[in-house]
């Protein structure tokens, strides 16, 4: 029995073949990263309202999952990332950073730093965050902290060695429905003092 070449065979098993890869590149690269649909940006800070609630699309779903995250509900509170300062750059651990002065009504929030990786940074002072509760802060109630590799006056987080981090900002128990009448002003600022060489 001779073997017959047959290209009609041959296009359906690289069309097959094309598809799959397609598909499981593209389903990698949408959970690699952060939801593609419903986030709103605020100032620095990028949040996803509908991310505990049973409104959350199949694309939230499917990275929360990935990640073995459990979301904040919609009346529990919100939680908000920054990557990036007010000016849109990159954080970046060889800079100096000063947040504040202000956060929006809530009854508790913590902000935390994390690593490129997602994880907690290892720190002199063993701690990646604060509370509302322990912060110091200013005669007038606003507060201010520094971010930085070395140590500094008043509230302040060390950053990692190197490379790019986060900053997340969990506010709990907020009045109304958490996700609206949100406004960039009523958030953080987070600001560039310098960078080392």
């Amino acid at each position: 029995m001779s073997f017959r070449f047959n290209p009609t065979a041959l296009l359906i098993v690289y069309a097959f073949l094309l598809a799959l890869g397609l598909g499981l590149g593209s389903a990698y690269w949408v959970l690699k990263g952060d939801p593609p649909f419903g986030g709103l940006r605020l100032g620095p800070w990028e949040t996803w309202p509908k991310l505990g609630s049973a409104d959350a699309d199949p694309y939230m779903r499917a990275i929360v999952a990935k990640r073995g995250q459990v979301p904040l509900a919609t009346g529990e509170g919100l939680s908000l990332t920054a990557k990036t300062d007010n000016e849109g750059r990159r954080l970046e651990s060889g800079c100096t950073y000063r947040i504040g002065s202000v956060t929006p009504p809530a009854r508790l929030w913590t902000l935390t730093l994390y690593d490129g990786d997602g994880r907690l940074p290892a720190s002199d002072l063993g701690r990646a965050s604060f509370t509302s509760s322990e912060i110091l802060r200013n005669q007038d109630d606003t507060f201010t902290i520094t971010l930085a590799r070395t140590l500094s006056a008043g509230n302040w987080l060390q950053l990692p060695p190197n490379g790019p981090f986060s900053v997340v900002l969990r506010l709990y128990d907020m009045p109304g429905a958490a996700g609206t009448n949100l406004v960039a002003g009523n958030f953080p600022v987070i600001e560039r003092v310098g960078c080392g060489s």
